[in-house]
C-alpha cells in the first residue's frame, strides 16, 4: 500500500485554539489519517506547536515565566486538549526542538551557498517606549489595501495581504500602544524569492491540479503579484539562532530566524524528533529525503496559511538544491465563523477547544465540525445549528438506532445475537444500498471532500433506520419470531459496520459500538462494499451488551445555557 505523509498547520503556542482552528487543520487531517490507516496504508501524521516569535515572549513575560518554560507548559496544555479530541498524531513535536534548530540552520546555510540568501541593511521600526525593535507582528495599524484598522505588520488578517510594518497607516506598538515609533537601520538576512519565481511557478503548475481551487487560487494570486525578497531574521531573544559559523556578526547581535522560515521546516524537524525516539526502527529521511515517487504528502490548513505553504516554503525547499519532499496536495479550508463573525483567539470570541470538551464529549464536536467543514465557502457556527445536528444525526439517526435494536433484541431474544430466518429480498436490497453508499463514502474520503463524506456516512446510518421501519420487528415478532430475529440480526450487523466505517469521524462512539459485541476475533479494519452486501460479520449466537447512550439529545434548556455562556451573536 502507499505511504502517506500528513501534516496539519502548526498551532501557535500562545493559548488554547478555537473551533475554527481545529476544523481548519488538525481535525480533518486526523479524520483522513484514520481513514487511510483503516484502509491499510502506511501513514505518518506529524504536527507540533509553533513556539517562536514575539507573541511567545510577551505571553511568557506577562506570566513572569522564562519563555522556554512557558512554551513547555503551553505545549503540554495544548496536547492535552488534542488528546481530548482524540487526535491520533503519530508525533506532536515542538518547533523549539534541537532537531528543528539543526535542520533550519542547515537549510539557511545551503540557501546562502546557492546564492538565495543575502545580508542587507534595512530600516526597521523601533519603539523608544518599549526599548526594542518591533517585530512586524507587533506593529499594528491600518491596512493600506483594505482599510482594516487592526492589521499586523506581517499580514492583514482581513484581506490576507502580506505586509511590511512600514506599509501600515498610523502604525503603533502592539506592546505598549505607543505611536512614538522611529525607523532605525539594522541588518537582516533576506531570502531571495524573486530569483526563485519561475521555479516556484513551474512547481505550482505541476501540482495545483491536485489542490482544491481555494489553495491554487491563493498561490496563483501571490505568483501573479510577483515574489519579493523577504527578510527571514528578526531581533528577538527567542527563536532559531542564526548560525555563528556562517553569519558571525548577525549571530553576535542575537538575530534569530523569522518564525515563518523555521515553522514549516518543523514538519521535518518533528519527524526527526519522532525518529530519534526509536532510531533503530524509524528513519525520518525515508519520509522526507529523495522520496518523491514513494510518499504522498498531504497538508491541511486554513486559507491564511496557504501562501506560506504553496509559495514560501516550496521556494525554500527548491533553493536548497537538495531532494527534500514537497507537498503533493494542499487541502485548504475557508473560515468557520461564529454567528457570522470571526472566531478570535486574541479577543476571546467564540468557542475554544478546551471549553468545547467541558460542554460535551469530543465525538459531538468532531462530527459536527467535519459535517459542516468550511470547504467551498465560509461556514457559520451557531448553537441552534449545532443542537439540531446533534439531535437529528447523532442522537436520533445513529444513537437511537443502536439503542433500540440492541435493547429490543435483548428483551425478546436474550443477550446473544438471534439466528432467525435466512436473509430475503429486503436484506438483499439493503445490502446493495449499503454497498452503494459505502462506495460513495470511500470516494469522497479519497477526494478529501469531507462534507460530502459526512453526508454519505449519514446516509448509511439512515439506511438502517429505513430498513428497520420497513421490517418493523416489533410487529413481526407478534406473528413470526424467525422473521423478527432476522431483522434484528441484520440490524446488528449494520451496527458493527457503522462502528468500523464511522471510526474516522467518531472514534470513541465507534469503539463503544464495536465493543458491544463479544466477537472472539474482531480484527476488521475496514468493510469493503462487497463485504457490506452480505451483512454477516456478526454471526448468530454472538454475545452482546447494550452500551450506554451514545449521544444525549440536547434540549431547549441546553441551547439557552450554551448561548448564555458563550453568547448567541459575535461580540
Amino acid at each position: 500500500m502507499a505511504r502517506h505523509l500528513i501534516t496539519s498547520a502548526l498551532p501557535y503556542i500562545n493559548g488554547i485554539k478555537h473551533l475554527g482552528n481545529m476544523v481548519g487543520s488538525m481535525l480533518p487531517a486526523d479524520v483522513y489519517s484514520r481513514y487511510l490507516r483503516q484502509r491499510g496504508h502506511d501513514v505518518l501524521y506529524i504536527c507540533a506547536t509553533d513556539e517562536h516569535g514575539t507573541p511567545a515572549e510577551l505571553a511568557a513575560k506577562e506570566l513572569g515565566l522564562p519563555v522556554d518554560e512557558f512554551c513547555a507548559q503551553a505545549h503540554d496544555a495544548q496536547k492535552a486538549v488534542y488528546d481530548g479530541f482524540a487526535l491520533a498524531f503519530d508525533y506532536f513535536g515542538r518547533s523549539s526542538s534541537e532537531q528543528n534548530v539543526e535542520i533550519t540552520q542547515h537549510f539557511a546555510r545551503k540557501l546562502k551557498e546557492n546564492g538565495f540568501i543575502e545580508e542587507r541593511s534595512i530600516r526597521q521600526v523601533y519603539s523608544p517606549a518599549d526599548g526594542r525593535f518591533l517585530p512586524d507582528r507587533y506593529v499594528e495599524g491600518t491596512c493600506p489595501h483594505c482599510g482594516y484598522d487592526k492589521a499586523r505588520g506581517d499580514q492583514c488578517e482581513n484581506c490576507t495581504r502580506v505586509l511590511d510594518p512600514t506599509d501600515l497607516i498610523e502604525p503603533r506598538s502592539a506592546i505598549s500602544g505607543s505611536t512614538d515609533l522611529e525607523v532605525r537601520e539594522t541588518k537582516h538576512l533576506f531570502l531571495l524569492q524573486s530569483k526563485l519565481q519561475h521555479e516556484v511557478e513551474a512547481w505550482v503548475a505541476a501540482h495545483e491540479h491536485q489542490w482544491p481551487q481555494l489553495a491554487s487560487s491563493i498561490a496563483r494570486k501571490w505568483l501573479t503579484e510577483g515574489l519579493h525578497d523577504r527578510a527571514i531574521t528578526r531581533d528577538l531573544d527567542w527563536g532559531v539562532p542564526v548560525p555563528a559559523d556562517t553569519w558571525p556578526e548577525l549571530a553576535a547581535e542575537g538575530k534569530v530566524f523569522y518564525v515563518w522560515f523555521d515553522a514549516p521546516i518543523e514538519y521535518i524537524g518533528a519527524t526527526k524528533e519522532w525518529s530519534d525516539q526509536d532510531p533503530e526502527n524509524r528513519d525520518w529521511k525515508s519520509w522526507w529525503f529523495d522520496v518523491d515517487t514513494d510518499v504522498r504528502y498531504t497538508e491541511f490548513m486554513a486559507k491564511d496559511n496557504v501562501p506560506f505553504h504553496t509559495v514560501m516554503f516550496p521556494a525554500t525547499e527548491l533553493g536548497v538544491r537538495e531532494p527534500w519532499k514537497k507537498v503533493d496536495v494542499v487541502k485548504a479550508f475557508n473560515w468557520l465563523t461564529y454567528y457570522g463573525g470571526k472566531f478570535s483567539t486574541s479577543q476571546k470570541r467564540g468557542v475554544f477547544t478546551d471549553q468545547a470538551l467541558e460542554v460535551l464529549p469530543a465525538d459531538y464536536w468532531r462530527y459536527f465540525l467535519i459535517a459542516n467543514a468550511p470547504e467551498s465557502d465560509d461556514s457559520s457556527f451557531t448553537w441552534e445549528h449545532f443542537t439540531a445536528t446533534v439531535n437529528k444525526d447523532l442522537a436520533d439517526t445513529l444513537g437511537n438506532f443502536v439503542n433500540r435494536v440492541l435493547s429490543f433484541s435483548r428483551k425478546r431474544f436474550g443477550d446473544a445475537v438471534p439466528a432467525g430466518a435466512a436473509a430475503g429480498e429486503a436484506e438483499a436490497k439493503l445490502g446493495e444500498e449499503i454497498a452503494r453508499l459505502l462506495a460513495e463514502y470511500e470516494e469522497h474520503m479519497e477526494a478529501l471532500q469531507f462534507r460530502k463524506a459526512a453526508a454519505a456516512l449519514r446516509a448509511l446510518w439512515s439506511a438502517g433506520n429505513s430498513y428497520l421501519e420497513e421490517k418493523a420487528p416489533w410487529l413481526e415478532i407478534k406473528t413470526d419470531q424467525e422473521a423478527a430475529a432476522l431483522t434484528l440480526r441484520t440490524a446488528m450487523n449494520l451496527i458493527h459496520l457503522y462502528a468500523v466505517v464511522s471510526e474516522p469521524f467518531i472514534p470513541t462512539s465507534s469503539a463503544a459500538m464495536r465493543g458491544a459485541f463479544a466477537l472472539e476475533d474482531d480484527t476488521a479494519t475496514w468493510v469493503t462494499p462487497e463485504q457490506a452486501r452480505s451483512l454477516t460479520s456478526i454471526p448468530a449466537g454472538t454475545p452482546f451488551t447494550v452500551p450506554p447512550v451514545l449521544f444525549a439529545k440536547l434540549t431547549e434548556d441546553d441551547l439557552e445555557a450554551y448561548k448564555e455562556r458563550f453568547g448567541g451573536t459575535p461580540a
